[in-house]
């Protein structure tokens, strides 16, 4: 499996915190503000944090005409149908539960790798998968009964995080030649411009000025997520491998639910104890440095060593 360099690691730490603790942020946000609209307002607001990004690491915005196509494909599968899919499923479902359905993602990329880009997974890879598919049943234990009476929610989860998990695939294959942040940015603008969109076809006439909690919700995510976590996941779904990458993340749903309990009064139960061992059981298959082989000491014909 793959080491995670200094720079990787530190970006994953802030990467997971920022996510974490922005599902009972989004869920405040859209409790008593349009989905839709609450998605492209923190788009369009977080494009201009993300280009002075560029502009003070002097990363060139140009993306080469013939990747314009690859490009968009890329948008669709990581960022169109994953905002749409999952904004709409939060206001649904409870905080923590929609970050665990969403963060399904590593198994639908683990099924999606193995039987479409010919990457089989290792037994440490297997471990984690099955460690991570394990924590999510316990995680849904006590929603079972009032999923079944929210099955909309929980599709669009379930298929925010199918599509997640192929673009994630792409994006470890992709050939644009361009840097991450510059793929960021444009996936960012397309999908601004199609959640616009949406939004002003199906939530015009609920459009009004945000209250207090929507605005703070709405800030954090232009700054934060769209700002600075959308491009810190290219970069390391570019540079880590497809089960690394997925499964690194996994901590995220887990904070997902406890912030949610301590802000949002969701309840908490054993079976959420339980999955945060599991989870850390399946970053730890992935990120654990493997021991490496002992080295060979040659024989000669005679049988003495050389």
């Amino acid at each position: 499996m793959h080491a995670l360099s200094r720079q990787q690691f530190a970006i994953l730490v802030v990467l997971t915190l920022v996510w974490g603790i922005n599902w009972p942020v989004m869920k405040l946000g859209v409790t008593s503000y349009p989905p839709l609209t609450f998605r492209a307002l923190s788009m369009w607001l977080g494009l201009p944090v993300l280009a002075l990004g560029m502009r003070l690491l002097k990363v060139p915005f140009r993306i080469p005409r013939r990747h314009w196509r690859e490009l968009f494909w890329l948008a669709v599968t990581n960022m169109f149908i994953w905002h749409v899919c999952i904004i709409l499923a939060v206001r649904t479902l409870s905080s923590g539960r929609a970050a665990i359905l969403g963060y399904t993602m590593p198994i639908f990329s683990a099924v999606i790798g193995a039987l479409f880009f010919a990457t089989p997974l290792s037994r440490r890879g297997w471990i984690g998968v099955s460690a991570a598919a394990l924590g999510v049943l316990l995680l849904l234990w006590h929603e079972l009964t009032h999923l079944a009476g929210r099955p909309f929610g929980v599709v669009l989860a379930l298929v925010s995080a199918a599509s997640w998990a192929l673009g994630t695939q792409q994006l470890r294959r992709t050939h644009l030649q361009a840097p991450a942040l510059a793929i960021s940015f444009w996936m960012t603008v397309l999908t601004a411009v199609v959640m616009a969109t949406l939004a002003a076809l199906f939530e015009a006439d609920q459009w009004r000025a945000p209250d207090r909690n929507a605005t703070g919700a709405i800030l954090y995510n232009a700054i934060l997520i769209f700002g600075f976590a959308h491009a810190a996941w290219t970069f390391l779904a570019k540079g880590l491998p497809a089960v690394a990458s997925t499964l690194s993340v996994m901590l995220i749903p887990v904070l997902g639910v406890f912030t949610g309990a301590l802000w949002l009064g969701e309840a908490v139960h054993w079976q959420d104890w339980t999955a945060v061992a599991l989870m850390m059981v399946a970053i730890l298959s992935v990120l654990w440095p493997a021991s490496m082989p002992a080295p060979r000491t040659a024989v000669s014909s005679n049988g003495r060593t050389g």
